[in-house]
C-alpha cells in the first residue's frame, strides 16, 4: 500500500540523517526509544545530546493511525473518523551559539483515497544571523523546489515567513525557509508518487545543508554573553512551539 511505502521511505530518511549527524558531531550518539501509541501505531524517538556540536536534538519518526478526535475533524474540515499519519520531525539545538537551530518536518496524512495529502518544510533559526549562511540555506532549498516546480519555492517561502512569526511579539522565529501543507494532485499538478519524491527530496536536503552550516561555524569562539543570547533565542523558540505550532497541537490532540 502507498502508506507503507511512504512510512518506509521516511524511516530510511531518519536512518540516513542520524548516521550523518553522528559523524558530523564526532562524539554524541543517538539513543533510541521505541514507543507504541494507544489506539494504533508508534514510532522511533532518537535523541542526541552533549556532543561536540549538538547540545541536544531529536530525529523522530512516527506512523500512527486510529480515530480522529472531534476537534481535529473540525479543524481539518473532514467527516471521516479513521486516519493514518506518518512523518519525520527534527529539531537540533547546537552548543555553539554561532551554529543555528534547524527544524525539519516531512509528513503524510490519509483518511481515505480521496482525502490525503503531504506537508512539511525546513526552517532555520540562527542565534546570530550570518547573511552568507542564510543565503546558502535558501539557495539550497530553492534548488530542491525548482527541480520539481519553479513555483514551489516562492510559494512555500512566503508561507514559512507567515507561519514562523511570533505574533504577540511582532518577531520572526528565524530566517524562514519553506513550509507547505495539503500538497495533492489537485493543488500541484503532480501525482502522489511525484509528491512523495518531492517530500523525500526535502528530507534528503536536510543533511547536506546542516552539515555545511556546522562546518562553517562550529569552531567560532564565543563568550558567556553569546550563550545568554542563545538561551533567550531558545526561549522564543519554545514559546512559538507551545503557542502556535500546528504539529505540537496535532500530536497532543491525537496522543501521537
Amino acid at each position: 500500500m502507498f502508506r507503507e511505502e511512504v512510512a518506509l521511505a521516511y524511516q530510511e530518511i531518519q536512518d540516513s540523517i542520524c548516521e550523518g549527524l553522528a559523524i558530523a558531531d564526532g562524539k554524541a550518539k543517538f539513543e533510541e526509544e521505541l514507543w507504541q501509541r494507544d489506539g494504533g501505531g508508534g514510532g522511533r524517538t532518537r535523541v542526541m545530546q552533549n556532543g561536540n556540536v549538538i547540545e541536544k536534538g531529536g530525529v523522530n519518526f512516527s506512523a500512527v493511525y486510529g480515530k480522529l478526535p472531534e476537534a481535529v475533524k473540525k479543524a481539518f474540515k473532514v467527516d471521516s473518523d479513521d486516519f493514518f499519519a506518518t512523518g519525520v520531525s527534527i529539531v537540533m539545538h547546537p552548543e555553539n551559539p554561532f551554529v543555528p537551530i534547524i527544524h525539519m518536518n516531512i509528513r503524510y496524512f490519509e483518511m481515505d483515497e480521496q482525502t490525503r495529502w503531504f506537508g512539511g518544510g525546513i526552517d532555520l533559526t540562527p542565534h546570530y544571523v550570518i547573511p552568507t549562511d542564510a543565503r546558502f540555506f535558501h539557495h539550497r532549498l530553492k534548488q530542491t523546489c525548482d527541480s520539481f516546480d519553479a513555483s514551489f519555492y516562492p510559494k512555500f517561502k512566503a508561507t514559512a515567513d507567515d507561519y514562523f512569526f511570533i505574533k504577540h511579539r511582532e518577531e520572526t522565529r528565524g530566517v524562514g525557509g519553506i513550509f507547505y501543507d495539503r500538497l495533492k494532485p489537485e493543488s500541484t499538478g503532480l501525482d502522489f508518487n511525484q509528491i512523495l519524491e518531492f517530500s523525500k527530496a526535502v528530507g534528503n536536503t536536510f543533511l547536506p545543508i546542516y552539515t555545511e552550516l556546522i562546518d562553517r561555524n562550529r569552531d567560532q569562539e564565543y563568550k558567556e554573553e553569546h550563550k545568554e543570547w542563545q538561551y533567550l533565542r531558545r526561549s522564543r523558540y519554545a514559546e512559538f512551539n507551545l503557542v502556535y505550532d500546528a504539529g505540537t497541537k496535532f500530536g497532543l490532540e491525537t496522543n501521537g
